[in-house]
């Protein structure tokens, strides 16, 4: 029992200096006025985000993703966590294509899309392809 005691007497005093200074640590919230024109930027993020899904979804799209070798599903889950900036580059591509082009720009998205995918690969982010080898 003794041992014990020593042993309580010994850590206290580090326990408690040590709960001391974590209470000073705590970080301090910062709230601010979230302004009308983050709040639309967001949705428009959103919005071109749900326009990219829409397009990978085509069945068209999806046969010439897996003609390529690229998962559909994949390039679905690439795509949700793509930059704000690299959505809004990708939808504005999408926008400016004329109605009815057709298969040209069905290939230059995939192409973009295999692109960024296998990019991800040779850096060792992911691992889709297995004739990529990793750069590190």
């Amino acid at each position: 029992m003794s041992l014990i005691r020593k042993l309580q007497k010994i850590l206290a005093m580090p326990l408690a200096v040590l709960m001391l200074f974590s209470m000073f640590s705590a970080s301090v919230a910062q709230a601010k006025m979230v302004g009308t024109d983050e709040i639309i930027a967001e949705q428009n993020i959103n919005a071109d985000r749900e326009k990219i899904i829409n397009f990978i979804e085509r069945d068209e799209v999806q046969a010439e993703m897996q003609s390529l070798g690229v998962d559909p599903d994949e390039a679905k889950s690439r795509v949700a966590v793509m930059s704000d900036s690299e959505v809004q580059q990708m939808a504005g591509k999408l926008d400016q294509l004329p109605a009815g082009e057709g298969f040209g720009s069905v290939v230059g998205a995939i192409v973009l899309v295999f692109l960024v995918l296998l990019l991800t690969d040779i850096l060792c982010l992911t691992n889709v392809f297995d004739f990529t080898r990793c750069a590190r």
